[in-house]
């Protein structure tokens, strides 16, 4: 298959890239095992003949993938297909990755297991050099994807069909594919700190596994392709940090600092070298900005920054989860910017890399949210401590991102509002998310009942300002009481007082007759309250319920339901195929409305 046509052919991870990469996407044999009998019947052998053909990086139930729309529920799957290592890989150690698979897969390659993973939407990969042969090899994956709750499963509906604002599921291989090569160092994570203050990055270089003797390690940042400057050290330990001083790259000019105006990105080439040989070389890039909270406000580059975001679910109507391609990325951050928003909440996905990296091209604000589970247990826990390290592990270099979002609307802890267990489980997320990335706020249960976090976020999906402007009249009230269904803070929790206050979910108006009418998947098409019958209607409601959220003077931002329609979910300002449903720069006026005073701040 030529490059053209394998789909989403191009580099899924721009923030760390090596130069020698191998697309392994396209058509691959398929398989589903619904008696479970492929391990006993020898189908990871090479060359057993599985019956079906699928397109990867797309799941079964997509029309993408060349067998759906399917929303049957097959927990066991397949996937076979031959490749050849090129000749330029020849001699270093072979690296098979993987952006996400749903949600646990054994890896054989010829025969021979390479490894397991557990986790939807989290990477993985594999040295698979020993189990290589000369000329083809055959490569295997066995997945599996019950219908379990304690799952990550964020908007994926457990059970056939759809229901609420629950839509079809993926399973299986719904990211990207690849090969790469590395010499006898590897490295395994390349984390940038920016010190916006003292105009310096602190680089934490990790290697897969500790040197056997001393390495050099080379450090190149440059800026709009001229060198700005280069550092080198020398190890003999797995992790190793190293602090750059931006100021002295100054003949290019004073520090760039990275905001929504102006999204400047440095580039950072780390080389690891033994002597003259380069064992790896990995490429990522930086943005120098600071976010934190201070006395109820959220401060970007020490200013004040008023959020203006938009719910956006990331699916699309012929591959679900899966992007379909990487101007659709493009397409939807462009939509956003055009809309008057300077932020995304990208709700319930861990979204796709190259989505984040265009984010911080373009210069978008991202809140970064953990798939729920939806059954309080030990391996719920496990489940989401995992996803959020991976999450927090894999896109720690994106500067678009500024905050992360454990748990979403006390779902999966229900009783978080007086169970000890579940307000500890949402106290070890924030502390863990703080832990592994203290330069970013984190709202741990975005919606109500709030226990540690730097963000009281609230939903409040009323019809009118005047209900709206009742709800908040007073935020200490608010805190001791919310909206009119669920406590803000959790019982026993006292709020610090230095929390940013946000309305993060708000509006969701519905047209009677754009779009997607009458059932989907045998719900019918819902939006909150009324649907609205026409264009005038609609900016009626949207300039009432915006007005009014804008005018709570403690208030920071908000975040308005919704970017797309998803299915039977008909509240989104485009429809599933992103055709606007409403004049884009009339509804942008309202909402970027440059005589509000909040919104000056930004």
């Amino acid at each position: 298959m030529s490059e053209r046509l394998i789909p989403r052919s191009e580099h899924p991870r721009p923030d760390f890239m090596r130069g020698d990469y191998v697309c392994l996407n396209g058509e691959w044999l398929f398989a589903f095992d619904d008696a479970d009998e492929g391990l006993r019947a020898g189908w990871q052998k090479p060359g057993f003949p599985l019956p079906l053909k699928i397109q990867v990086p797309f799941s079964y139930q997509t029309k993408m993938s060349g067998l759906g729309p399917d929303d049957t529920i097959h927990p066991v799957l397949w996937y076979r297909r031959a490749f050849t290592v090129p000749q330029e890989m020849a001699g270093r150690h072979v690296l098979l990755r993987f952006g996400a698979v749903d949600f646990r897969c054994d890896v054989y390659v010829n025969g021979q297991l390479a490894g397991s993973h557990k986790g939807g939407y989290t990477p993985f990969r594999f040295d698979i050099t020993g189990l290589l042969q000369e000329g083809e090899n055959d490569l295997c994956l066995r997945v599996e994807d019950e219908p379990d709750v304690t799952q990550p499963r964020g908007k994926q509906y457990w059970q056939r069909g759809v229901m609420g604002c629950w839509y079809t599921p993926v399973s299986g291989i719904w990211q990207t594919v690849w090969l790469e090569s590395v010499g006898q160092a590897e490295l395994r994570r390349v984390h940038v700190t920016p010190d916006v203050d003292a105009h310096r990055i602190d680089t934490e270089i990790v290697l897969e596994r500790p040197p056997q003797k001393e390495l050099t390690l080379e450090l190149a940042v440059s800026l709009d392709g001229q060198p700005w400057k280069t550092v080198t050290a020398t190890t003999r330990d797995r992790v190793t940090r190293v602090p750059v001083d931006m100021i002295a790259g100054r003949s290019l000019g004073p520090t760039r600092l990275w905001s929504p105006d102006s999204p400047c990105l440095y580039d950072l080439k780390v080389r690891v070298l033994d002597g003259d040989t380069e064992e790896d070389a990995v490429t990522t890039y930086f943005g120098m900005r600071k976010v934190e909270v201070r006395d109820g406000r959220v401060y970007l580059n020490n200013n004040p920054i008023y959020q203006r975001l938009i719910l956006d679910q990331g699916y699309w109507p012929d591959s679900l989860l899966t992007p379909p391609s990487d101007e659709a990325l493009r397409q939807d951050i462009r939509f956003t910017l055009d809309f008057g928003y300077n932020g995304a909440r990208k709700h319930q996905k861990v979204e796709d890399p190259r989505y984040y990296y265009w984010a911080d091209k373009m210069g978008l604000l991202v809140w970064g949210e953990v798939p729920s589970g939806y059954d309080f247990s030990e391996d719920e826990v496990a489940n989401l401590a995992e996803t959020l390290a991976a999450f927090i592990d894999r896109d720690f270099n994106h500067p678009c991102i500024i905050n992360w979002v454990p748990l979403n609307e006390s779902w999966g802890v229900p009783n978080i509002y007086s169970d000890r267990r579940q307000q500890a489980l949402a106290r070890m997320l924030y502390q863990l998310t703080k832990t592994l990335d203290g330069t970013r706020l984190c709202s741990v249960n975005d919606g109500w009942e709030q226990v540690e976090t730097d963000i009281c976020a609230l939903h409040d999906y009323a019809d009118t300002g005047e209900k709206i402007a009742a709800h908040f009249a007073d935020r200490k009230t608010v805190e001791t009481h919310a909206c009119d269904w669920r406590p803000c803070y959790a019982k026993g929790v006292t709020p610090t007082g230095g929390e940013a206050f946000l309305v993060t979910e708000y509006g969701g108006i519905a047209f009677q007759n754009i779009g997607l009418q009458g059932e989907v998947g045998g719900m019918e098409t819902w939006g909150y309250h009324d649907k609205v019958t026409d264009e005038d209607a609609f900016f009626a409601r949207f300039q009432a319920v915006t007005d009014a959220v804008r005018d709570i003077p403690y208030c920071q931002g908000y975040c308005y339901t919704q970017l797309t329609d998803v299915m039977q979910e008909i509240n989104g300002l485009l429809t599933p195929d992103r055709q606007p449903k409403i004049n884009v720069k009339r509804f942008a006026a309202i909402n970027v409305n440059p005589g509000d005073r909040t919104n000056q701040l930004s």
